[in-house]
């Protein structure tokens, strides 16, 4: 495989064998370093049915299902082209969702520790069952399936503004709840309103740094207010729907005449009924995803209004792990294409029709949550943004679970994250060195690759105040 240098920000993967377009990886030599196997998967992803442009990965680029995580691809639909559940991956639709307090961190630093504790109490997490909402039974999971956050505001559990700060205005309006199988609904019902584990958190931060204040103050941020940032996902209903669909798209490639160089990339045309099957039960998994942060967002609210008497505001909701229909110039005409994007966000331009009213001006808000103990950051996407639109995600692994756990005492990290002020709220201390700063990319070096290469802007840097972890 030959890599080749464009410029400081862009390589180039040559297109050899069945590649039918060339590989293109916006990062540093350093953020590269330990991406061989991942860079084979940008290679394994060109070959797929219908695929333009490029193979694209992020500067957070790493190992993943299929795709490497920090994928992008598109392919064109009216050209026979795939939709590859590995292109999304199996926690469908996890996301990032901010929320910003009317205060600043002096007024609420006195019950912090309160708030913590409120939050440790109320926040269910970890790999097993337990939500905020106990649904009553399978037709009530059809509707949240169908509405996503839209339904959990229309039954108390937010405001109509929340919905206007969503992508898609907190439902995918493809969604197909027939598509989703039982013992996915099975695992749905009982994880509505929690966190999960490994890297899903609910983080109060502190806004440290503005760097494009007029879009800030568009987005409702200011230098240091008190945000709360959550991230996860579709949780075990998501993940049974990959396994799923993987499976049914597997037994029928050799019948679409399809072969790919690894079966984790089982795949079928978008317009095939295995197609059409999976983007529907996948739409129906980013409902779920989008009502499960609402209702983690109703919890984070009434801590903060019963201990601190303060209120938050959505600032958006975006998601890094989906496939979407979207039309895009492609050789100088608009084109329908599928866009996997997976450990990639979606980056809209100023003035792109798809976007609030009131983020028209700026662009669209993207959030990367940093590492368990350092900073996160809000970005806007850009006029001319690569990729289609899309930036990174987060920092990227570097060194898998096991490693980490491996080298970090639970001890060490206590220590370090009381040192720095943090306070953690982890299901279990052993655990929670999986999650270590050193077992990811420096956070800070991906956001500046992705803005170095044009793919975003910075707005504001966060710093954590306390978390909860799985």
């Amino acid at each position: 495989m030959e890599l080749v240098q464009e410029d400081r920000y862009r390589f180039r993967i040559v297109p050899e064998g069945d590649m039918r377009v060339p590989g293109v990886v916006f990062a540093t030599r350093d953020l590269l370093a330990d991406a061989e196997k991942s860079l084979t998967q940008v290679a394994d992803v060109a070959t797929l049915p219908g695929i333009v442009t490029a193979s694209y990965a992020m500067p957070d680029i790493h190992w993943g299902y299929g795709f490497p995580i920090g994928g992008v691809a598109a392919t064109a639909i009216d050209e026979g082209g795939v939709v590859s559940p590995g292109g999304v991956g199996f926690d469908i639709s996890c996301g990032v969702r901010l929320l910003a307090a009317d205060c600043a961190r002096a007024e609420v630093a006195p019950m912090l520790e309160k708030i913590m504790d409120v939050l440790d109490r109320s926040v269910p997490r970890g790999a097993g069952p337990g939500g905020v909402w106990r649904l009553t039974g399978p037709r009530q999971l059809e509707r949240l399936l169908r509405g996503g956050s839209r339904h959990a505001v229309e039954e108390g559990h937010g405001e109509e503004r929340d919905l206007a700060r969503c992508e898609d205005g907190g439902a995918v309006p493809d969604a197909d709840a027939d598509q989703v199988g039982p013992r996915a609904r099975e695992r749905g019902l009982g994880q509505v309103g929690s966190l999960g584990s490994a890297n899903h958190f609910m983080e109060v931060q502190r806004v440290a740094e503005v760097y494009d204040r007029h879009t800030a103050e568009v987005f409702g941020i200011a230098e240091d207010q008190v945000c709360v940032m959550i991230h996860c996902g579709s949780r075990g209903l998501g993940h049974q729907i990959c396994t799923d669909h993987v499976r049914a798209m597997d037994k029928v490639m050799a019948r679409h005449g399809i072969r790919v160089p690894d079966r984790q990339l089982a795949c079928t045309p978008v317009d095939s009924p295995e197609g059409r099957a999976y983007l529907g039960a996948m739409a129906a998994a980013a409902n779920y995803a989008r009502a499960n942060r609402q209702l983690l967002s109703d919890v984070a609210r009434r801590a903060f209004a019963r201990v601190a008497g303060r209120r938050l505001s959505l600032v958006y909701d975006v998601s890094h792990n989906l496939a979407k229909i979207e039309t895009h110039q492609v050789d100088g005409r608009p084109r329908r294409l599928c866009v996997h994007r997976k450990g990639a966000t979606r980056a809209f331009p100023p003035g792109h029709p798809d976007l609030p009213e009131d983020l028209r001006e700026v662009g669209q808000p993207v959030l990367i949550p940093g590492t368990m103990g350092t900073a996160s950051y809000v970005l806007a996407g850009v006029a001319g943004g690569g990729a289609f639109f899309s930036t990174c995600h987060g920092a990227g692994r570097r060194m898998s679970r096991h490693e980490a756990a491996r080298k970090i005492s639970s001890r060490e990290l206590r220590n370090r994250l009381e040192r720095d002020g943090i306070a953690a709220r982890p299901l279990s201390w052993r655990g929670l060195t999986e999650e270590a700063p050193e077992a990811y990319k420096d956070v800070g070096e991906v956001v500046a690759a992705s803005e170095g290469a044009g793919l975003c802007r910075i707005v504001a840097r966060l710093v954590p105040l306390g978390v909860v972890k799985g």
